[in-house]
């Protein structure tokens, strides 16, 4: 069974980093390229398995294993694209990892025989790197890279391809491992229980497990730093000549926007899942997003579903994540979750007035929150425990935690309490 292991390396001087740069560059110039030529190839109605003409230019930067690595991730691309196509979805073919003057989405692949990981007090990872680079930055011939690593590996097994991703937010370098674990290692400390997630507009994640708890991520403030950027996206655009759509400091905002609403999404799947996993939840429902993207009254709503939102792109990256910790991703109808009075079963009559549900029969409760229980008790079989005081979290642009200054006795000073 496949399990990821994930840690942070850091270069040990400027050159180290300098080389990595270097290394990740060429790697999305590499990516590029064969990416473009097989798009052309592919709406020319030609045969895009049929380019070999750059590797060689890259065997210097990221020797033989090396391009021959990027080429395999990137014919995995190309054939879940056609498989979409035949099952009948729309799907656009595998895009490109942006350029050199408005930024790159910086990472490298390394193959599973081709890197060596050392853990213990002094943990080091050493990856290949093309001749070219072992000249420029005076490494030996048969010199290595060496990166130190931060963390320790929660799966042990056979390697599998390692993967580096530069994160340009916080400025750090993210390795995930994946590796082959006995299921004899599996250790989900209860690995029955179930969670159910509404995904919003205001509240970006609502979730209820059957432990009993409940999540509330707020996506407020994430939202305000995105229509501001936003706006004066829309400032220097009005001051464009005729003759120009765009600018050099437009792509960088655009990129910017992209970055910080991506970073905060991962770093809420992370928190997300690390709890779940504690609490032993196997199986994490999600609903059909079509009834969430789906043109809303509220201008302001539907600028977050149709800009700010990512919905595939968070529900990939959730269940990457759920991967790692064994945890199953099942997509769910939630047809008339958010309408559902927990208490009578009513939908017609009841009333969503921003955070707020009402019933005629009485009840008042959140929105999200109760979309998610009522999600959750239509979709398990078994017994959902009486549910906990919810618990908030805001983005403070680094992580997911409480403003709140002086919280509850017992609890987290990275939660805060809300209302029942």
């Amino acid at each position: 069974m496949k399990r990821i292991n994930t840690f942070e390396v850091r270069p040990r001087s400027e050159s180290d980093e300098a080389l990595l740069q270097d290394v990740m560059d060429a790697t999305a110039s590499f990516w590029n390229e064969l990416n473009y030529a097989r798009r052309q190839r592919f709406f020319d109605d030609e045969n895009i398995w049929e380019t070999n003409e750059f590797r060689g230019q890259y065997k210097g930067q990221l020797g033989a294993a090396g391009v021959q690595t990027v080429t395999r991730k990137n014919n995995a691309a190309w054939k879940s694209f056609f498989a979409l196509l035949e099952s009948g979805e729309d799907a656009s073919p595998p895009g490109y990892w942006g350029n050199q003057e408005d930024g790159r989405d910086l990472r490298l692949f390394v193959r599973n025989d081709s890197y060596e990981i050392e853990w213990g007090d002094y943990s080091r990872v050493e990856i290949p790197v093309g001749q070219d680079l072992k000249e420029k930055y005076g490494l030996g011939y048969y010199e290595r890279l060496r990166l130190e690593v931060r963390g320790d590996p929660k799966w042990s097994g056979e390697q599998g391809r390692l993967e580096i991703q530069y994160d340009e937010v916080e400025g750090t370098y993210r390795a995930y491992q994946p590796v082959s674990v006995d299921d004899s290692e599996l250790d989900s400390p209860l690995a029955s229980e179930e969670a159910a997630l509404d995904l919003g507009a205001n509240n970006l994640v609502a979730c209820t497990t059957t432990t009993g708890e409940r999540y509330l991520y707020d996506g407020e403030e994430l939202f305000e730093q995105f229509r501001s950027t936003t706006e004066e996206i829309a400032r220097l655009s009005s001051k464009l000549p005729p003759e120009r759509d765009t600018s050099q400091r437009i792509r960088r905002l655009y990129r910017k926007r992209s970055r910080r609403r991506t970073h905060a999404q991962k770093a809420l799947i992370r928190d997300l899942v690390e709890r779940l996993h504690d609490e032993g939840i196997a199986t994490v429902y999600i609903g059909d997003l079509t009834g969430v993207i789906e043109i809303q009254p509220s201008p302001e709503i539907n600028e977050k579903l149709e800009n700010f939102w990512a919905f595939k792109q968070f529900v990939d990256q959730l269940r990457s994540v759920c991967e790692e910790y064994g945890i199953e991703v099942a997509e769910k109808t939630e047809a008339w979750t958010s309408q559902t009075c927990p208490e009578c079963g009513e939908q017609a009559e009841t009333v969503r007035h921003r955070e707020t549900l009402t019933c005629p029969c009485g009840f008042e409760g959140h929105a999200d929150l109760t979309a998610a229980e009522t999600f959750l008790r239509r979709i398990t079989e078994q017994q959902v425990r009486p549910m906990a005081r919810p618990v908030r979290f805001q983005w403070d642009n680094h992580e997911w935690r409480s403003t709140t200054d002086a919280p509850e006795i017992g609890t987290n000073p990275n939660e805060q309490r809300t209302n029942p």
